[in-house]
Order: structure tokens, then sequence, then C-alpha cells
């Protein structure tokens, strides 16, 4: 099974963004991380889709765009023309998910679906099918640097087995709180992606952060396939 790395890059120095995105492109992290926020659906603002085309004008990696958005049905073609991979949106927030999903797919990119931690996995029956990951919030979205909310094991678990009982190849994406003390276990449970800010943006050597984080999920790989 394969596992991926995607650096969230809301904690880190946007005086210096381009620096930033040379990093990651130079690291073992397999895609980049964009964090959406509109100050309406949560609590937040951070960018759109001009810094994203800028962005995508120089990573070298998948841009994995998460809207945090209301309404994001007027935006998505805005984000995949910017240079989107990845484009991923609420449950919460889009009131025909189907009619988004199949439409972002149109474009040739790869849909995904996120829920807020108090969202049950079982709203997501019908959509699985229909997209390539579900991006579960294991903090409440809007801010880099919370606490794991512990219970969010039990939940991607259920994740994996409503995955496993639709026969779907959805991934299993994460996004909070998440470092070295809890990968292995969310790797267990059934990640197959893990978004990663703060710890990697607070460290020292981000690039050994990075790496650090990337044996725990080759070796998690090596032992299960043992």
């Amino acid at each position: 099974m394969t596992h991926y790395l995607s650096p969230s890059i809301l904690n880190s120095n946007f005086l210096d963004l381009r620096a930033t995105i040379e990093m990651i492109n130079q690291s073992e992290a397999e895609w980049i991380h964009l964090d959406i926020m509109d100050g309406h659906f949560v609590p937040n603002l951070t960018f759109g889709p001009p810094i994203v085309q800028m962005i995508s004008s120089v990573a070298r990696k998948p841009l994995d765009v998460h809207l945090m958005i209301s309404d994001p049905d007027k935006y998505v073609d805005n984000f995949i023309e910017a240079g989107a991979s990845i484009l991923t949106v609420h449950y919460e927030a889009c009131t025909h998910l189907h009619r988004t999903i199949t439409h972002i797919k149109s474009k040739g990119i790869k849909a995904g679906v996120a829920i807020n931690p108090h969202t049950p996995v079982s709203v997501l029956e019908e959509i699985l099918p229909y997209t390539d990951l579900v991006l579960n919030m294991t903090v409440n979205p809007g801010f880099g640097g919370q606490q794991f909310i512990e219970s969010s094991l039990t939940k991607i678990q259920k994740l994996k087995q409503l995955i496993e009982k639709t026969g779907s190849t959805t991934l299993i994406e994460v996004d909070g709180g998440i470092d070295t003390d809890n990968l292995a276990l969310l790797l267990k449970a059934g990640v197959n992606v893990a978004v990663i800010g703060s710890a990697i943006f607070q460290s020292a050597n981000p690039i050994a952060k990075i790496h650090e984080l990337k044996s725990i999920m080759q070796n998690f790989s090596a032992e299960a396939n043992s």
C-alpha cells in the first residue's frame, strides 16, 4: 500500500513562499497541501486562485487543494485552472455533492470530499465510489497547530470499513494535529495520506522532519507487507 505525505503550507513563512515550495520540491514528500479558507465556512482567511497559480508555477509536485469555503461550486473551475491536481470540497458545503465531484473529475483531476470532526462517515456511503479521496479532519478546520482529536482513530477505522464495504478505491487522508507520536496509529487505522503542517514548519529542519515522517510511513509499509 502506498502512503503519501502532503505538507500543509498554512504555518509556513508566507514572506518567503517560493523557498517553502522549493523545500518541499526537494523533500521526500509527495504532495503539497494548500488550505483555502474564506472566513465564512471556517473562521479564517488564507488565499485564492492567484496565489495557487503562483505556487503552481514553481511546484514540481501535485497541488493538494482543500477548499474550506462556502458554495465551492462557484470557484472549483478557478482553482483547477490555477493548477490544482487534487481538489477537495466539504460534504457540509455542497448541496449537490455528486454533481460537484463529477464536475471536478470531468476536468481531468482527482476529486476529494472532506468531513468535519462532528460529521459521521456514514453520510459518505453513496458518494464513495465517485471520489478519489476522503479527507477526515482530525481537528476543527480553520487554524493550524491544534490538538489531534483522539476519537478520530475510531472514525477512520469506520471509514476504512465503509470503503471496503462499497468496494471503493478511495484514499483516506487526514489533516490536523499529526506528528511522529500518532502517525503510526493513523496508518494502522487505514490512513493513506497524511497532511502535516505545524510539525514540519515549526521544526528546526523541515527537510529532516519530512524524512523522519516518511521513514515512519516506509517502516509501516514494510511491516505490513512482511
